[in-house]
C-alpha cells in the first residue's frame, strides 16, 4: 500500500473540505513526521487523525541530517516541511504538499509529489459522491488562504455537478 507523507496545509484543506473520513478510506496510508505532528497537529485534530489511521513517524539520524541540510539551503521552508521532505525522500514515499517551494524541491530531487486536487481525484475514483466532492472543494476554494489554481478548481467543480 503506498504511503504518502503530508505537510500541514494538505491536512488542513482536507479537514476544511470535510474529507478526512473519506481520505482514510483510500487504498493508501498517510504519514507525518513527529515534529510536524507535535508542532502543528497535536490536540483534537491530531487525536482524530491518529484514530483514523495517520502514522506519526520519527526521523532517523540520517533523515534528520538531510532535513537540516535542506533547511540551510532553502530558508523559505519551515522545519516541519523539511522534515516531511526528508522523510518522503529517504523512504521512497510520496509527498503531499500545497507549498510551492516544497513541491519544487521534491521535483528537483525526484520525490513524487501531489496535492489537494490530486487527492480530490483519488476520492472521485474511490466513489466519493459527487455532491460531497463539490461541497468539499467549494469549502476549500472559498477559504481566503486557498492557493489552488482556479482553473483546475473550476474543471473539477463542473465535473462534480454532472
Amino acid at each position: 500500500m503506498p504511503i504518502l507523507v503530508s505537510d500541514t496545509s494538505v491536512i488542513i484543506d482536507m479537514e476544511r473540505g470535510d474529507f478526512l473520513d473519506d481520505l482514510f478510506k483510500l487504498p493508501m496510508e498517510f504519514a507525518v513526521p513527529d515534529l510536524l505532528f507535535a508542532r502543528e497537529l497535536a490536540g483534537d485534530l491530531g487525536t482524530r487523525l491518529v484514530q483514523l489511521g495517520l502514522r506519526v513517524e520519527e526521523l532517523d539520524s540520517r533523515e534528520l541530517k538531510r532535513a537540516t541540510e535542506v533547511i540551510r539551503n532553502h530558508r523559505q521552508l519551515s522545519t516541519a516541511d523539511t522534515f516531511a521532505f526528508a522523510l518522503a525522500e529517504s523512504r521512497g514515499w510520496t509527498l503531499l504538499s500545497g507549498d510551492g517551494g516544497l513541491r519544487s524541491l521534491a521535483g528537483a530531487n525526484n520525490v513524487p509529489v501531489h496535492g489537494v486536487l490530486w487527492l480530490c481525484d483519488q476520492l472521485e475514483g474511490n466513489q466519493t459522491p459527487l455532491e460531497r466532492l463539490h461541497a468539499g472543494l467549494t469549502a476549500i476554494s472559498s477559504h481566503p488562504r486557498c492557493r489552488l489554481p482556479a482553473e483546475e478548481i473550476e474543471i473539477r467543480l463542473a465535473r462534480y455537478t454532472d
